[in-house]
Parts: C-alpha cells; sequence; structure tokens
C-alpha cells in the first residue's frame, strides 16, 4: 500500500486526501492549526449560540460539484439549503437586481434586459453539468464538450465593463457586475466576466446554496469520508521542511505557492521556485460579523430574503472601488459581500437575534480599521441597521492570514485572477499539480479551477499523483 500525506485540511485537501484513500492509498492529513478546514470553518464568533461562517459561506459551485457529488456526503448527515432568493443587490432608489434560481423569474423581474439576460445565461445554466465537466479542469485537457465551452468561453473572456453594455438598466448591470466582482479583479481587465458568468451560470441550475449548520459541515462530512476509507487526521501538526515528510510516496500541499517553496527549499526545481515566489496575491478582505436582532432592516424587500446581498451601489460605483483596491488605495465606499445565512438555515440564529456574515473588499494587506465603512455601507440600504446591533466581531487581512496562512495579505481567494493567472495558475506547465519534485504536488485555491468549495483542485491533484503511483483512473467516482 502506498502511502500519502496532504498538508492543509482546507477542502482541497480534504478532497485531495478522500481522492487517494478511495484508491487504497494510506492517507494521513496534517493540519497547522487546531481545527480542520481551512475556509470552510464555522464558529460562534459573536454571541453564544449565533454560528458564523469563517470564510466561505455560500457554495455555488459546491451544490453541482462532480467529486463532491459522487462521495454520499449525505449518509454523513450533511444537507444543503437554499434561501427564497438567491442574490439582491440594492441601489439607491430602493430597487434591486435580484436572481433567483429559475431563471425566468430573474428574466421577468428584470424587465427590459431580461431577454438579454436569457440570451446569456440560458444555454450555460441549462447544460451546466456538462459545461462543469470542462470549466473544473485544468486549460490544458481535452474538452468533453468543445462547442458548449467556447459559445460559454467568448463572453467569459471579456472585460465586465464590456459585457454589462448589453444591460441597460441598473439592476441588471449592478446585478451582474456583483457577482462578477467575486473575482477581485479590476472589471475592465479581460477574463474579469468569466467569475461571474460561472457563479451566474450555476445559480440557475442548482441555486446559491448553504451548508446546513454551517460551512464546516462540509468539512465535518470529508473528514468522515476519509475516515471512512481509512485516512487520518493530525491537527496541531505545523510543517516546515519536506524532510519532515520523507516516509510518504505522495506529498500533496494545501497551501500557497509561496509556502510550498519555503518548506521545499532547494529540492525544487529553480524555474518551480520563481514561478512560486513570482505569483501574485489580489487584493484582500476585512471581515465583520454581526449578531443583529430582528435580521438587518433593509429597505428593499428582496433583500431581506436574499441568502446574499451586495452591497456597493451602482455599476459605475463598483467599477470605481474594484480599481482602487487593486491600485493599493482604500475606497470611501467598498464592495461588500453580505451574508444572511440564517434565511435559509433557520438553526444558525438565537430565537430573533441572527448571524449576518459581511466583509469588504479592500487593498491586500490593508492594515485601516474598515468597521465604519462597512456598516455605513449596509446602513446606505438599511437605516436603522446599529439600533439592531447586539454584537460585533472583526477580522482584519492580518487576522485572516494568521487564521489561515494561505490568505496572504488578507487575500481569501488564494491569488490574483489576473489574466494569466486565470488560465495559468500556478506556472505555466501541462500538469499544474505538479511541483517538479517527484511524488510532491500543490492542490491549492492556487491551482486549477481556482477558488471555491468544489474540491475539484484537490481530486484533480490526486489524480496527477495517481498517474505516478500507476493508479486506476477509472474509478467510478471520477467526475
Amino acid at each position: 500500500m502506498s502511502d500519502a500525506i496532504v498538508v492543509g485540511s482546507g477542502p482541497n485537501g480534504l478532497a485531495c486526501a478522500v481522492a487517494l484513500a478511495r484508491e487504497g492509498v494510506r492517507v494521513t492529513v496534517l493540519e497547522a492549526e487546531e481545527t480542520i478546514g481551512g475556509g470552510t470553518r464555522t464558529s460562534e464568533l459573536t454571541v453564544p449560540g449565533l454560528l458564523h461562517d469563517h470564510c466561505s459561506a455560500t457554495h455555488p459551485m459546491a451544490v453541482g460539484s462532480p467529486f463532491l457529488n459522487s462521495l454520499g456526503l449525505e449518509k454523513h448527515g450533511f444537507e444543503w439549503r437554499w434561501p427564497e432568493v438567491d442574490l439582491a443587490h440594492p441601489l439607491d432608489d430602493g430597487s434591486a437586481g435580484v436572481m433567483v434560481r429559475s431563471i425566468a423569474e430573474t428574466v421577468d423581474g428584470l424587465g427590459e434586459d431580461g431577454a438579454s439576460w436569457r440570451r446569456l445565461f440560458g444555454a450555460s445554466s441549462a447544460h451546466f453539468k456538462a459545461l462543469n465537466e470542462d470549466m473544473l479542469r485544468p486549460i490544458a485537457h481535452l474538452p468533453k464538450h468543445p462547442i458548449r465551452l467556447a459559445r460559454f468561453g467568448i463572453p467569459a473572456a471579456a472585460p465586465a465593463t464590456l459585457l454589462a453594455r448589453r444591460w441597460e438598466t441598473p439592476q441588471a448591470r449592478a446585478l451582474f457586475g456583483g457577482v462578477a466582482a467575486h473575482a477581485f479583479s479590476p472589471l475592465n481587465r479581460p477574463m474579469s466576466s468569466s467569475v461571474g458568468c460561472a457563479l451566474i451560470a450555476a445559480c440557475h441550475a442548482y441555486g446559491w446554496a448553504v451548508a446546513k449548520g454551517g460551512s464546516r459541515s462540509i468539512t465535518d462530512a470529508l473528514a468522515a469520508v476519509l475516515t471512512e476509507h481509512g485516512g487520518t487526521i493530525e491537527t496541531g501538526r505545523r510543517i516546515r521542511s519536506l524532510a519532515e515528510l520523507t516516509d510518504a510516496d505522495i506529498v500533496a500541499f494545501d497551501l500557497a505557492p509561496r509556502a510550498v517553496a519555503e518548506i521545499a527549499g532547494e529540492r525544487l526545481p529553480a524555474h518551480v521556485a520563481r514561478a512560486y515566489r513570482r505569483y501574485r496575491h489580489g487584493p484582500g478582505a476585512f471581515k465583520v460579523d454581526l449578531a443583529v436582532e430582528g435580521g438587518v432592516p433593509w429597505t428593499n424587500e428582496a433583500c431581506r430574503r436574499a441568502g446574499t446581498v451586495h452591497v456597493i451601489g451602482s455599476f459605475e460605483e463598483l467599477v470605481a472601488a474594484e480599481r482602487d483596491i487593486n491600485r493599493g488605495r482604500m475606497p470611501e465606499r467598498p464592495f461588500l459581500l453580505v451574508g444572511q445565512q440564517y434565511l435559509a438555515d433557520p438553526e444558525r440564529s438565537k430565537g430573533d437575534l441572527h448571524p449576518v456574515w459581511a466583509y469588504a473588499h479592500v487593498p491586500n494587506g490593508y492594515g485601516g480599521d474598515a468597521t465604519e465603512a462597512v456598516l455605513r455601507q449596509i446602513e446606505r440600504f438599511a437605516p436603522g441597521l446599529r439600533q439592531r446591533l447586539v454584537a460585533t466581531s472583526v477580522r482584519t487581512p492580518a487576522d485572516l492570514a494568521a487564521d489561515n496562512a494561505n490568505y496572504v495579505g488578507g487575500d481569501i481567494i488564494t491569488g490574483a485572477n489576473t489574466p494569466v493567472q486565470v488560465l495559468f495558475r500556478p506556472r505555466f506547465a501541462l500538469d499544474p499539480y505538479s511541483t517538479g519534485i517527484a511524488g510532491v504536488y500543490i492542490c491549492s485555491a492556487a491551482t486549477p479551477p481556482g477558488a471555491g468549495v468544489h474540491g475539484m483542485n484537490g481530486y484533480n491533484a490526486a489524480q496527477s499523483a495517481l498517474r505516478y503511483l500507476g493508479g486506476d483512473l477509472g474509478h467510478s467516482a471520477s467526475p
């Protein structure tokens, strides 16, 4: 039996471990922190009894993940929950762009822009399962559905500012722009539409679901599957040198590229070491968790029913804010993602006291206090919020990086979505998971297909490792 060590227990590390263990590899996961899960952890951050996700909270790509769906996570108590409204983007006039799983209902709500929304996202959402088979692979692969991938990829490659011209109303433009901004990229940059197009298609295919009991439920279910297949997990084990892992046939790192370069040291080929050390990180996040009596008093009614609310105002204001953070400037009115997961999963609340999850896009390594800017932005669309606040918990970019070393400078998606890094991450290579050291791999969100709780980075890295071991690639769980 071959032995493997996976360093890091984020969703990709656990996915890699599970994929290897299911093929008969003896796997040990080593986690530096005392709790597993990386970005999929959940804690009582404000008031006892209120559950707040540490980072990843809403999972549009996970529901349709071929790998996660092959695991039977429901056998381990896992369950998806959906809000009534997936996403709302309020504007200053009291209106909002609104997206729900039904593309027909979304189109109806967008009025004169509805037909254009359907033309752009109708086919990709209707055939998202097939499209996903290619999108969740490295760029260098033979597409299973080349025509569908090309039809999706042409608009996705455009700058978001260009694609947004398809819509006339401020509601539709803001709705699209807010989803595109999940990439933390300047919206006039090529490829800046790609994340938005994928997440919108995923919404209309599967909805923007949350995990019952918090994102830690994903972690717990993956850990249970790993244990079921003989794997083990050790916490409080920080690895500083590859020399500590010499007994393993396979080593996989769920770490940022620079961390891999530090641990591998001189064993890493020089060209790989240069690429890992030059790997670019993007803007950071400033997280504010709130305990709110009665929930956020949004002016717009759809926002009160939305699992996610994008808070910035107009598309033009969003473009300016994302440009600023990518230039290292803190905008006066930053873009916020506000999560109201309790609407789909009421057990996260305590009576009429509800956990509200929020973060602002800020420059990488931002050292200021954005708490007031966050509260002002929410109150702009929800007057009276402060009167309902019971408790607040703040995590700066430095706090996020201390809690999860992959979040360099508060970069919670583990890498800037530049055009080059969208296509080729973490370096130019036919096998982006290989480090150039025999049997050693990288499987973090810095690898294809990028950030998101879908486990495909880990699964893809495991397939590369299995090829090295001469493993069976025809396993029935193969996506």
